[in-house]
């Protein structure tokens, strides 16, 4: 039973630390949320960002990611 839990413990302590690290190095990616496709609506106090290419594409990418490492089981 613990074994478990401590599987989604360890799965969940690497997605963190991915996403941690993403957050870390995004402003390094010059491209991110730059794309055509991505809309940025700006008005005198009010900015909405709607990265819809940028988020396709990294769904996209997470799609193969996790489906080569999911082959495995």
């Amino acid at each position: 039973m613990l074994t478990g839990l401590g599987k989604v413990l360890i799965v969940t302590g690497a997605v963190l630390l991915v996403v941690g690290l993403l957050m870390l190095f995004a402003d390094r990616i010059p491209w991110l949320g730059k794309l055509p496709g991505d809309f940025v609506i700006k008005r005198d106090n009010l900015t909405i960002y709607i990265p819809i290419t940028t988020m396709v594409i990294v769904s996209i990418i997470l799609t193969v990611v996790l489906n080569l490492f999911g082959r495995g089981r």
